[in-house]
């Protein structure tokens, strides 16, 4: 555990917050603190700094958070994805890895290539979103918690719901094309980008078509077939990269 997470809701009482769950277990069985001992915590969707264990029980932990009421919220991953919705077993392993990587907004969206059932599936029930999302954020020591919508209408999604970015980019194997460094290059130190990353099999043209006339540029990510997992972490960590530049 990189980061003890913690909910608002866990503060409402005050600034001594005990836990009783599997973070208290990792905290006594792994970590193995003690009193007056600092740990790196959190809230979700709030500040980012430490708190000091007071009381260490078989069952329970005892801490206390005051020094995250000060401490500075992280800003939002400046990178969001359009994600054709894919494999429910790949979805929830992707998950936390998007988390991880760092995204500001998912947009999970059908396609001519998306099996129906996918959108039926148990692994978009959103407490389990939301535990895999903060598994990722607890590996990569962030609070911001990725805004995750689902949307059954490709269609309306591209034309009446895509949120403001300053770059459109379409991840594409085609390697002529521009790569995500130079389509990134001119942006400023607070621009979006909203990255759309296909199905198995990719988008189809008129998917393509409808992207392009939304402002999405194709760019690549190089030559190889990747699969949607692998690719859409590949494409918020190149755009990550690109940005920081």
């Amino acid at each position: 555990m990189n980061l003890l997470l913690l909910d608002a809701a866990e503060l409402d009482a005050g600034d001594t917050v005990t836990l009783a769950d599997g973070r208290a277990r990792h905290l006594r069985e792994v970590l193995r603190v003690v009193p007056g001992q600092t740990v790196r915590a959190g809230v979700v969707d709030g500040p980012l700094g430490s708190a000091s264990v007071v009381e260490v029980h078989a069952d329970r932990v005892m801490l206390d958070a005051a020094a995250l009421r000060c401490a500075a919220v992280p800003a939002r991953p400046r990178v969001d994805l359009v994600l054709a919705m894919p494999r429910p077993k790949v979805f929830a392993r992707l998950l936390s890895a998007l988390a991880a990587v760092g995204v500001g907004r998912v947009m999970v969206t059908n396609a001519a290539k998306v099996e129906r059932y996918y959108f039926d599936c148990h692994q978009l029930e959103p407490e389990a979103i939301r535990l895999r999302l903060i598994a990722g954020l607890v590996q990569a020591r962030d609070t911001r918690m990725p805004l995750l919508t689902l949307h059954r209408s490709f269609r309306k999604l591209v034309e009446h719901e895509l949120p403001q970015a300053e770059r459109r980019l379409l991840a594409d194997v085609d390697d002529r094309l521009p790569r995500v460094a130079a389509a990134c290059g001119d942006l400023g130190a607070e621009a979006r980008v909203l990255v759309a990353v296909g199905p198995e099999g990719g988008w189809v043209d008129f998917e393509r078509g409808l992207l392009v006339q939304a402002g999405f540029s194709p760019v690549s990510f190089g030559a190889r077939v990747l699969a949607a997992d692998v690719a859409s972490v590949l494409a918020l960590g190149l755009v990550h990269d690109a940005l920081r530049r």
